[in-house]
């Protein structure tokens, strides 16, 4: 480029810069924000958040600005103004009044790679709408009487492929894909559903960056890839609904979307986009969230040998009153696993994997970092180590997470066929991020070892 215009195309952005970063101070006099530090221009605070979050330790990016300004804060990242809260009370506040004082929102980066038409983003009477519908596909009696058979039978199915060395947060990713891929749109695991997983990791890294390509690669990446996964998500939906109009119906979400956009939609139904969007966002909450508590748990376990030594036992001993060794979990099984459900509470206290809750007109993020205990004073009802206000790993008001109790079944599944099935240790070292969303440095690798089951007779 000629130097000329290189040096007026550089001027000419910093001056807009510049702009947008005065008019981004004077909105926030405007609407009495809390104090707080916007930054550089446009990319404000972002690569500072960034390091923290990339560190084992994100906490000081959270305490620096809680010493100078106070639990509540305003800073600028993705892109965008955002009010940090490290305040239960407020957090809490905020979450049950989602569509009344505050308005659900969230980074661009995220809005575009998700879709404009995702559960996430839809707000009044329809979310109330589809929330419902999400729900009535993952709730107690449907699991109990329907999922939980391919639950169990897809996370052995998993298992049974282990020797060596391994993985675990790839099979992890792997498990509840296929879950999430069976419930969705009765696909079992295919060539066709890993190609397509891979891609979803490609979007998921695209989540918190800023959204513009001059600025990441990474987000060129991951729009790309969505529309790989959307294109090919397309061609499913079209089939599924030349079925439907044929009479053909299968009990899955897909299934339930056709029928509930004929009825509550002057009979129009939804289009094929609206659907895609629906499914694109359902399988990154089902499929990323579910995954990495899989993962954590095992190691936080294995850091924790008296957790896991109760664990096993519990489990054994469910696994003894088998009558052979592949007979299937049933739901009094899941019931009766009260130490594994504190297993579980302890791994979302410490790294919930959904670490913001997001408001507009400014964005408010939810910061609770804690410890995983060894005392086992956990060892109680859910969230009996943490105040109701502090402890919400599933969200809360109208915005709880619909799929939380087919979460908390999965991961249960999933650790009973593991401390029943194999023995591991960690392959090497391996330490917790927190960008972009919580996981290990290296996916946690482990070298398994098969046990021999034995059952009473």
């Amino acid at each position: 480029m000629d130097p000329f215009l290189l040096s007026l195309y550089l001027s000419s952005t910093l001056s807009i810069l510049l702009l947008l970063h005065l008019l981004l101070s004077t909105c926030r006099r405007k609407l009495r924000l809390p104090p707080g530090n916007y930054g550089l221009p446009f990319i404000g605070e972002t690569l500072q958040l960034i390091s923290a979050y990339k560190s084992e330790n994100p906490e000081p990016f959270i305490d620096e600005r809680v010493r100078r300004f106070g639990p509540i804060f305003t800073t600028h990242v993705f892109g965008e103004p955002t009010v940090f809260s490290a305040d239960p009370e407020t957090n809490g506040f905020i979450l049950q009044n989602e569509g009344k004082l505050f308005e659900s929102s969230y980074p661009s980066s995220i809005s575009n790679l998700l879709g404009k038409h995702s559960l996430l983003l839809m707000k009044g009477n329809l979310h109330k709408r589809m929330h419902s519908l999400t729900v009535s596909f993952a709730n107690s009696s449907i699991i109990r009487d329907h999922l939980l058979l391919d639950i169990d039978r897809l996370v052995r199915l998993n298992l049974d492929s282990w020797t060596g060395h391994v993985f675990l947060m790839e099979e992890a990713k792997k498990i509840t894909f296929a879950l999430t891929m069976k419930q969705l749109m009765s696909y079992d695991p295919c060539d066709w559903t890993e190609r397509l997983r891979k891609q979803y990791l490609l979007v998921v890294d695209g989540f918190f960056t800023i959204p513009f390509p001059f600025f990441s690669t990474t987000y060129t990446r991951a729009i790309k890839a969505r529309g790989t996964v959307v294109e090919a998500l397309r061609l499913v939906v079209r089939e599924r609904r030349e079925e439907s109009e044929r009479g053909e119906r299968k009990n899955d979400m897909l299934g339930a979307l056709f029928d509930e956009g004929r009825s509550g939609s002057g009979g129009s139904g939804f289009s094929d986009e609206e659907i895609v969007d629906f499914v694109v966002a359902l399988l990154v909450a089902g499929y990323e969230t579910t995954s990495i508590i899989m993962t954590l748990a095992v190691k936080f376990l294995t850091e924790t040998p008296r957790a896991l030594a109760q664990l096993k036992e519990e489990q054994e001993e469910i696994r003894a009153k088998k009558g052979v060794a592949s007979e299937t979990l049933t739901w009094s099984d899941y019931k009766s696993m009260h130490f594994t459900q504190c297993v579980v509470n302890e791994t979302l206290r410490l790294a919930n994997i959904i670490e913001a809750y997001l408001g507009a007109p400014c964005r408010t993020c939810m910061s609770e970092v804690t410890q995983f205990r060894r005392d086992g004073k956990w060892q109680g009802s859910v969230g009996a180590a943490c105040q109701p206000s502090v402890y919400t790993p599933f969200g809360g008001g109208p915005r709880l997470c619909p799929g939380y109790e087919l979460a908390r079944v999965s991961i249960s599944v999933f650790l009973h066929h593991l401390v029943t099935q194999f023995s591991w240790t960690p392959a090497e070292e391996d330490k917790l991020l927190f960008f972009p969303t919580t996981r290990t440095q290296k996916r946690y690798p482990i070298h398994v070892e098969r046990r021999n089951i034995t059952v009473s007779v």
